[in-house]
């Protein structure tokens, strides 16, 4: 049975960045044109900027929300989102116009994926500081799909590099509160969210490692207790569970295994045991999947690079790769979807 082609929205990120330049790469592709039906939300004028920078074009159909074309159409569609302020968008920095852009952008994009328009939702980079100028109360973008979808869940921003998946036991806070705020019950929870997106990316068997804390997984207690007291125990309760976990290794030693392939994922406890291996092993290649969220969401892993925004440099590598999971992932829900 041929597996049914997604409609995904694609979002330009904030215009100050290098969002329009990778989206306008990104579709000059065949191959990514053909793997969905695409809906692009933003400003038409920033597009074309975008395909300006990056020297490409691309045919693609304006139409308003109220006439989306059938699925199956072929072109990509356009809708308009707002409009840019008098004198145009900033460059290069941090503006409350952009970020307010972006939010209104995204919770279009949201709103259509939730109401069965579309399958998934793709942005290209966002910045934090403008999200927040144009009154974003949630400390992340993550927080207020969350709150937009009105999602009580977990949830938590999965990492993924050349076919590797990390998750997060903690996130943005500080080193010293790391070790009191790991429990049993947030280790499971971080398996069971991971192992959910790999199943929804694809992954048939997902096989997931979790990492230790402490120099040598403690070393039988000799430099700490929570493996025994806490990260076994975990493991064991996530297998009992049905999930498809081993584990604690040394943090030291365990992206070994994963880049030997011995593993589709790793359940790191801190944001730095991952991110420091994530990014050593291809920066350029990341991507950020929004996990635990009801519906797909997916980003490049980097930022809006105010630093060679309008070059022409920007590497399209993240934004296709997140494209690709993005596909996987709508997909599956569409196909889910048809089935029931």
């Amino acid at each position: 049975m041929t597996k049914p082609k997604p409609r995904l929205v694609l979002t330009l990120g904030d215009p100050a960045g290098i969002g329009s330049e990778l989206v306008a790469r990104l579709l000059a592709e065949e191959e990514a044109r053909q793997a969905a039906d695409i809906l692009i939300l933003g400003d038409e004028a920033e597009l074309k900027t975008g395909m300006e920078i990056a020297g490409v074009r691309f045919d693609y159909q304006v139409v308003s929300s109220a006439a989306l074309p059938e699925q199956g159409s072929g072109v990509p569609v356009f809708l308009q989102v707002g409009k840019a302020p008098e004198g145009g968008w900033k460059r290069a920095e941090v503006s409350a116009e952009g970020g307010a852009h972006c939010l209104e952008t995204l919770g279009m994009g949201v709103d259509m994926v939730r109401a069965g328009k579309a399958d998934a939702l793709v942005f290209a980079p966002l910045n934090k500081a403008s999200l927040h100028s144009a009154g974003m109360s949630q400390s992340d973008e993550l927080h207020w799909f969350a709150d937009r979808l009105g999602h009580n869940g977990s949830v938590s921003e999965l990492n993924v590099m050349d076919g590797l998946w990390t998750s997060r036991v903690t996130s943005h806070i500080a080193l010293r509160d790391v070790a009191d705020l790991i429990t049993e019950d947030k280790i499971i929870e971080a398996a069971r969210l991971i192992h959910s997106a790999l199943k929804d990316a694809g992954f048939e068997s997902p096989r997931i490692g979790v990492c230790g804390l402490n120099p040598h997984n403690g070393d039988n207690g000799n430099f700490g207790t929570e493996e025994i007291e806490i990260i076994s125990p975990a493991v064991e309760r996530a297998k009992a569970l049905g999930l498809p976990v081993e584990g604690p290794y040394p943090s030291d030693t365990i992206f070994l295994k994963a880049v030997a392939k011995e593993f589709d994922a790793i359940v790191t406890l801190y944001h730095d045991q991952g991110q420091i291996a994530i990014k050593l092993l291809g920066f350029w290649q990341g991507v950020t999947v929004q996990g635990g969220l009801p519906i797909p969401i997916t980003t490049p892993a980097h930022g809006t690079a105010f630093d060679i925004r309008g070059k022409g440099t920007a590497n399209v590598g993240p934004m296709r790769n997140a494209w690709n999971i993005a596909c996987a992932m709508g997909t599956r829900r569409r196909s889910s979807r048809i089935s029931n």
